[in-house]
């Protein structure tokens, strides 16, 4: 492994340079596409490498220990040496296996986040904006820049449907176990006799399309219609033509944007939710052949199933994925969410190591 990957990196490590001189002489937006990925590509090898180069001087510290160990003056401290030395080789090969799984080659992108009331009426729309809340505070959490794109405000204070935009470091690799349906277990605000009311959400994470080269929007597939934007804004957002409705002609998608006064920026934003649903699309469809693995898998992406459980009454969530329930629903709806997505990545390399297994 070290051959390769050390000639790799060093092999990056002197065309970054290049680039950055190419990049100080032109504006080609192609050249700073390429230049992100060679400095992502160079960032995830150099962390790999310095890993493994721990590991080899833990291997050296473990042989020195066991040399030790011949002398009778220093056998204790040898023993402590040599299971110290053990015990790091153990948590760095756990590393570097975590490190060398596939990777998802969205993980670093920035995603779109869109949260659908269901069943439930106004309740489930409520429930949409108290899961808006916990993503705004999660970012806030990561310091995370958050971009709303679309939004329909139901009668009181919930939303229909709420579309945001959060940009930042890992963001999909972090939230991308959020997609599917979120069901809720609680007494409503209207509700006189006190009974607890069952509602749902659907939420769908789509990491956003490179702009230039990733997904190709053909303007004679496009249908786009303007009309006047409705509910809040002011007077100016309602008297003109500002909100945008695209439809993808062979896909059948739509999108609709009307939260900003200008048209183009309205424009911009639809064709970028578009861009990423077309994309999380194609992804799904191309990877249909592995459903049966997939499934098996913490991130299979499947829109429909029942992934959470938030029972206000006992402050507790459970996630049926991994069977997992914790007793803090108060704080993960304050946006910790940490120890829940923690869990899931890890179940996720576990699925994946497996397979692994399974397969060599």
């Amino acid at each position: 492994m070290k051959p390769n990957m050390q000639s790799k990196l060093e092999q990056l490590s002197k065309r970054l340079p290049e680039w950055n001189e190419m990049l100080s002489r032109t504006e080609i937006l192609t050249d700073l596409d390429q230049y992100c990925k060679l400095s992502r590509e160079h960032a995830e090898l150099a962390l790999v490498v310095e890993k493994y180069a721990q590991w080899r001087s833990a291997c050296d510290d473990e042989a020195t220990a066991r040399e030790l160990l011949n002398d009778p003056s220093m056998r204790d401290f040898a023993e402590d040496e040599l299971s110290a030395a053990r015990n790091r080789m153990e948590q760095l090969e756990n590393n570097l296996q975590q490190m060398l799984l596939p990777k998802n080659p969205n993980d670093d992108r920035n995603i779109f986040v869109e949260i659908r009331a269901g069943t439930g009426g106004e309740e489930s729309a409520l429930f949409a904006g108290d899961l808006l809340r916990m993503y705004l505070r999660y970012s806030e959490r990561h310091r995370w820049h958050v971009e709303m794109i679309s939004e329909s405000a139901s009668d009181l204070g919930g939303y229909k449907e709420v579309i945001i935009r959060i940009i930042g470091q890992g963001v999909y690799s972090r939230l991308k176990f959020e997609s599917g349906g979120h069901r809720v277990q609680r007494v409503p605000a209207t509700e006189t006799q006190g009974r607890i009311h069952t509602s749902a959400c659907t939420i769908a994470v789509l990491p956003e399309a490179d702009e230039i080269t990733e997904i190709e929007l053909n303007p004679a597939d496009l249908r786009i219609d303007t009309f006047r934007a409705s509910g809040a804004g002011g007077q100016h957002i309602n008297k003109t033509d500002s909100a945008v409705r695209i439809t993808h002609i062979p896909s059948g998608i739509v999108v609709e944007c009307q939260d900003d006064r200008s048209q183009h920026k309205n424009k911009d934003r639809a064709l970028k939710v578009l861009a990423a649903r077309i994309k999380d699309k194609q992804y799904r469809e191309q990877h249909s052949k592995e459903a049966a693995t997939r499934k098996n898998l913490v991130g299979s992406g499947d829109r429909s199933a029942r992934i959470r459980t938030y029972n206000f009454p006992r402050g507790r969530l459970t996630d049926h994925r991994i069977n997992l329930t914790l007793y803090k629903l108060e704080q993960i709806m304050d946006g910790d969410l940490d120890r829940l997505i923690d869990a899931l990545v890890s179940e996720h390399q576990a699925a994946l190591l497996s397979t692994m297994g399974e397969t060599n």
